[in-house]
């Protein structure tokens, strides 16, 4: 009876523990603050009794099943191996990479119209494996990683300040704020009008027109351009013809248009008459064309009263003076005309 339970015994297999096998750690990239749930997969996951990142154990496991563990990231840095240990067996390892904390320390530019579209420079530290690029929570219309420690992303609309943060693998950037502007308004140009060969000093009004970068007077560049305040630009209309927009480029975008009225130089043909007394008072009538907008009348450099009758006719009073020739000439807003010859008579002598 004894040799029989014995030779039973011999028989009967014994279970023989065996190491577990570590195949993948998911995701295999994490924060260096750790904290990351990441799942093992594998084999002979029975009683557990250690999950490590390098020398580190985990800030939490769970055996979901022989072949599944949940595990929870301890702080770390740079590629560690994980393994799991039963009682008697640590398995295998499998590479776990600690990616840096990403940094935002810049923007360039730090501002852009409302309407989005400004192509931003974003610089820093750790921008490898970068997630998202957002302004004020909402995703860059697009972004390219340049390298490490740059990325151009193209902003999407946006009012106010926002901040702009970048994530990575290694997680989320401390915010830099990105300043969105209205486009400019414009309210008036002083004068409306000038001469067609350029050269008219205007004072343009508005808001939002600091940072102005360009003043057009329909599509052509103003000569030159001040501005004074956000509020004011002192502008020189280039040469044109007719009536154009006049528009001015700001950070925040293009403003509204305000029309503008290139005058053409005025010609002189006739005075009637050509001649009078040497006294003042006498009536002239000046024709010629582009009149309207006349605003001195001058026999020799004396300005004489007039009233413009049209564009084509002028009634002016001559001004006293010595009796001969005299050039008589107007100005208007498109410059000054060609002169006519005006005879002072003198009065009869007894």
């Amino acid at each position: 009876m004894e040799s029989s339970d014995q030779a039973a015994g011999a028989a009967r297999p014994t279970a023989v523990a065996a190491a577990p096998v570590l195949n993948s750690v998911v995701p295999n990239v994490g924060p260096s603050a750790g904290s990351s749930s990441v799942t093992l997969n594998g084999s002979g996951f029975v009683g557990v009794t250690a999950v490590n990142f390098g020398a580190t154990p985990a800030l939490t496991y769970t055996v979901n099943s022989a072949v599944q563990i949940t595990a929870t990231t301890p702080a770390g840095t740079g590629t560690v191996p994980v393994t799991v240990r039963v009682p008697g067996f640590t398995s295998n390892a499998v590479n776990y990479t600690y990616a840096p904390t990403p940094t935002l320390t810049a923007l360039s530019p730090s501002q852009g119209p409302s309407a989005g579209g400004t192509s931003v420079g974003l610089t820093g530290t750790g921008f490898t494996g970068v997630t998202a690029v957002t302004f004020g929570g909402t995703p860059a219309t697009s972004y390219v990683v340049d390298s490490t420690t740059h990325i151009t992303a193209v902003a999407p609309a946006g009012t106010g300040a926002v901040p702009v943060t970048v994530t990575t693998l290694g997680g989320t950037t401390g915010p830099v704020y990105y300043f969105y502007l209205g486009a400019p308004a414009l309210i008036s140009v002083t004068p409306y009008q000038g001469a067609s060969s350029g050269g008219t000093t205007v004072a343009i009004s508005g808001t939002g027109l600091a940072g102005a970068t360009a003043v057009t007077f329909g599509g052509t560049p103003a000569t030159s351009y001040v501005v004074d305040s956000a509020t004011h630009i002192t502008a020189v209309a280039p040469a044109g013809t007719g009536t154009v927009a006049l528009t001015v480029t700001a950070p925040g975008g293009t403003s509204n248009s305000l029309n503008y009225t290139y005058v053409q130089a005025p010609v002189l043909t006739a005075l009637a008459p050509g001649q009078g007394p040497t006294s003042a008072g006498s009536g002239v009538t000046l024709t010629g064309t582009a009149l309207t907008t006349t605003t001195t009348v001058r026999f020799g450099v004396t300005p004489a009263e007039f009233t413009v009758l049209s564009d084509t006719a002028i009634a002016a009073l001559a001004p006293a003076g010595p009796a001969g020739s005299v050039a008589v000439s107007v100005i208007t807003l498109g410059g000054t005309s060609n002169s006519l010859t005006y005879l002072r008579v003198p009065p009869p002598q007894i």
